[in-house]
């Protein structure tokens, strides 16, 4: 074999090369939020974040104090203190990772008159919270779906969203965590609808080509299998144009559209399950992100119903995570507490022999474990998650693993080399 042989490879693969670089880039390695809390567009003020944390203290309060919720989560008792410092931390410092201000569901149809006065002010609380620095990093809107009797709704909330907020705070100010929400997707040309709305909504805002992103909803069946047999949820992410960031797994629609009587909808159905790994699959590769969806049953009433609440959605958030879901929705303040404090324990069980093998595979140490590059990095993507999330801190992962974050980031997520398809 020679160099003419080399080149007809090349050649006949260009295309594949091509369609890896572009649509399987892999995962950005940027922070994901471990929860998106939804709150009715009404409600929304600026300051809000902290008042969920001081609500999520006060109930923690209520049943005796943050030593008893981890010890009733079952977390092993030698990670329950510092479990339990940094949750207290965590709702203290940023209580809330993502925020959607809900104009779907969360507001419902209350006349277009009210809708745009809810819009307007949303947008600008929004941007007063982001001036004062009190935003939640990672914040944006749900608007009402692209079906027909919602869809002009949908529409007109979404360009009056945009516009007050560019008219409050200028192109450049635009939150850098931005999200839009696309809610009850049913086909991929709802999917591309957005991007030519987005593309006009950047043309007419002055905003840079690609600005603006959204996520995808998956809340119908007829997305995680179509009409023709195909897996629509699949395609939808090649024709977005770049700009679909997420899949968020919607479980009460979903399970609803599916005739699963409603003391059995849950994020466990096997229907649920079934559904998040058709997702799974599609976004492998593609830097799309995953989110579960949330349980209703809040930790609230008394002592004895709280904790069952919590240790539920305790269960809940573990089980995502062991599925390789590392975000969900959360509905009520109490319910912060209970999803830190799983999703820490979660990270910190792992820890010592992940970070063990960890070492070992970076400075080519034999003992125990010979892990090849694809367990690396998965070893390296969990403590990334643990990093980013707060269970694990910068230092630990420097005397556990003799690395610094960005080194761990650029083990666990190697992009994809795209020379080849350079013209």
């Amino acid at each position: 074999m020679g160099a003419a042989d080399f080149a007809a490879a090349a050649e006949a693969l260009a295309p594949t090369d091509r369609l890896l670089a572009t649509a399987y880039p892999g995962d950005p390695g940027n922070r994901q939020p471990i929860h998106t809390v939804y709150v009715p567009g009404d409600r929304y003020a600026a300051g809000l974040a902290q008042q969920w944390g001081d609500a999520a203290r006060s109930a923690v309060d209520g049943v005796g104090g943050i030593d008893r919720l981890v010890a009733e989560l079952g977390i092993a008792a030698a990670d329950r203190p510092i479990v339990a410092e940094r949750v207290l931390a965590k709702l203290d410092a940023e209580p809330i990772e993502d925020l959607r201000i809900d104009f779907e569901d969360g507001f419902g149809d209350r006349g277009d008159a009210a809708e745009d006065a809810a819009v307007v002010a949303a947008a600008e609380a929004l941007a007063a919270d982001a001036a004062a620095g009190t935003a939640p990093p990672f914040v944006g809107i749900r608007f009402k779906c692209f079906e027909a009797d919602t869809r002009e709704r949908g529409i007109r909330t979404l360009d009056l969203f945009l516009t007050t907020l560019v008219a409050q705070t200028g192109a450049a100010g635009l939150p850098d965590g931005l999200v839009l929400t696309l809610p009850k997707v049913t086909t991929v040309a709802q999917v591309e609808v957005m991007v030519g709305l987005l593309e006009r909504l950047e043309s007419a805002l002055e905003l840079a080509p690609g600005r603006l992103g959204f996520e995808v909803q998956v809340e119908t069946p007829q997305l995680i299998i179509g009409a023709g047999g195909t897996m629509p949820v699949a395609e939808l992410l090649h024709r977005g144009a770049g700009r679909i960031t997420g899949l968020h797994y919607g479980t009460y629609d979903y399970s609803a559209s599916l005739g699963i009587a409603a003391a059995q909808q849950s994020m466990e159905h096997p229907a649920a399950d079934f559904a998040k790994q058709v997702m799974q699959v599609a976004v492998a590769g593609t830097g799309v992100r995953l989110s579960d969806g949330s349980t209703n049953v809040i930790p609230a009433g008394d002592e004895a119903s709280t904790i069952a609440a919590w240790q539920l959605h305790g269960r809940l958030v573990r089980r995502s995570l062991e599925r390789a879901y590392y975000q969900g929705w959360d509905l009520h303040p109490a319910h912060l507490p209970s999803r830190f404090a799983a999703s820490y324990a979660f990270f910190r069980d792992g820890l010592e022999q992940v970070a063990a093998r960890l070492r070992n595979y970076v400075e080519q140490n034999t003992d125990g474990f010979l892990d090849e590059p694809a367990t690396a990095r998965a070893l390296a993507g969990f403590l990334a998650r643990g990093v980013q999330s707060g269970a694990v801190s910068a230092a630990e992962l420097t005397d556990r693993v003799g690395i610094s974050e960005s080194a761990l980031v650029a083990l666990a997520y190697p992009r994809r080399d795209t020379h080849a398809t350079k013209e």
